[in-house]
Parts: C-alpha cells; structure tokens; sequence
C-alpha cells in the first residue's frame, strides 16, 4: 500500500509546469502525494491558481502577495483576502512574511503587507503562511505583537532561518515545514534545528520548481519529490518513512483543517 503524504506549498501555475501540468500531478499522487497546496504570490494571478484547485481534485490553494513583490503590487486588504478565503479549497493566508536578502530596500511595504495578511488569518481562522529570510528580529517582533493582540495559526515555510526564529515560532505554537534545503548534504545546522522541535510541528513541502533534493538537485522541482525530503525528515527523528509520513498528515490536517472538511 502505498503511504499518503501531503506537499504543504509548491507553485504549480508558474510556468515552469505549463507543459506537463496535469501530468505532474499525476506523479505526485502516484508516489504517494494525495494533496498539494499550491501558492499564490500575486494577488492578481489568484483567478489562474484558483482554477488548477478546481481542475484537480488533490490540489488546494492559498493566496498572498510575496514579500519580493511586496514594492511591485498593490497593497493587499483584509477584505481582498477575507473574500478569496471563502472558495472552498483556498486553505491559508499567503505566503508573505519579510525578505531582507534580496529585497531590504522595500522592508517598510513589506511589513506593512505582512500585517495586513496576518489581520487577514485572524479574521479567517486560515493559516498564516511565512516567508522569512535574513530578517528574523523584525519577524519574530511582528508575529509576537500580533499574536499576542489576537492569536491565529502559522507555518514558516521552507524554514532555514535561525534556531532562535525557530525557537520564537514555536513558542507561539506556530509550525516548521521542512523543505529540500533540509536534504542538501550542507543543511546539518538545519537539521539539527528540526531535531528539537516537536514532532507535531512539522510539515513537509517542496517549494516547487525551486530546491529539489537530493538525488534532484539542480533540476526542477516537482511535488513527487517531497517523499525524498520526508524520507530525510524520517532520518531526522529516528522514525521509519511510514511513522513520520503518518506525523506530518496529521499536523497538516490539524493546520489546514479546511482541506480536511473541502469538498471531494
């Protein structure tokens, strides 16, 4: 029989996959993976991820903008959000979050949408997707604040920031998904920071087209691939594929309770 996993965030309208789209997901449910959740990182392309959900049945989606296009959008609203959350297969809030890397010039507009999305989740119930690189003071500082105002859900995405933003995270009782930077032979640190989180934290994505793992790396990403980073997730907390595969389905359908009650 083969074991169900769930690939937690992948990006499956990029064009990356215009050419094999349907077939692609027909991988991915082949090796295993019975659901997706794809992302929207610009409000204006939600009609197009809306309509790959409604086409295939494994997949769900959420929408936000992303923290690199954050200068280049519109300023997202509450309402804008709050009113997209109501199709039955838009499960979570984003991704947004802060990303001092590349794009610290627009940090001011990047906060500022960031709070926007987290009020977004408040109101709705739905996760809050993060993405966080290079600005884990203010990250920590804004997620706190607005916790602490009203508390809502949270998985920082593809994490491979700090053990202390790891640490803030979880404190909150927010949740760390594992992607393929956590298989890259290089990634001890970050799997060392996965280790002493609790098991039902976790969830497992691909992150797809970007960051295939091992033996992928360097091609493009699909989300078959995330039982190659789940079997790594395995090794991680001593369990066999099959216990931490059985973990991660459990925290998902505890986070993303509503693509446990969407219709079939």
């Amino acid at each position: 029989m083969t074991i169900t996993i769930t690939d937690s965030h992948c990006h499956l309208d990029f064009p990356d996959f215009d050419e094999e789209r349907s077939e692609i997901i027909t991988r991915a449910v082949e090796a295993g993976v019975t659901r997706m959740v794809t992302i929207c990182t610009r409000l204006r392309n939600e009609p197009q991820v809306r309509a790959i959900a409604e086409a295939h049945a494994p997949v769900f989606y959420a929408a936000g903008t992303h923290p690199m296009s954050a200068a280049e959008e519109p300023l997202a609203t509450v309402d804008e959000l709050v009113a997209m959350a109501q199709h039955p297969k838009f499960v979570g809030i984003g991704e947004t979050g802060l990303d001092y890397h590349y794009t610290a010039e627009s940090g001011q507009i990047q906060r500022d949408s960031l709070r926007v999305h987290i009020e977004a989740a408040q109101e709705t119930g739905l996760p809050l997707i993060i993405h966080a690189r290079a600005a884990d003071d203010d990250m920590a500082r804004i997620l706190s604040e607005m916790h602490k105002a009203k508390p809502y859900t949270c998985v920082m995405h593809c994490f491979s920031s700090s053990a202390e933003l790891g640490r803030a995270a979880l404190d909150l009782g927010f949740y760390l998904s594992m992607s393929g930077i956590a298989a890259f032979p290089k990634s001890q640190e970050l799997r060392d920071i996965f280790a002493t989180a609790p098991l039902d934290r976790i969830l497992v994505e691909t992150d797809s087209p970007y960051l295939a793992p091992p033996p992928f790396r360097g091609k493009r990403n699909e989300p078959s691939y995330v039982v190659n980073t789940a079997k790594i997730g395995a090794d991680v907390f001593g369990l066999r594929y099959e216990e931490f595969a059985k973990a991660t389905e459990a925290n998902f359908d505890r986070l993303f309770s509503k693509a446990v009650q969407a219709p079939a």
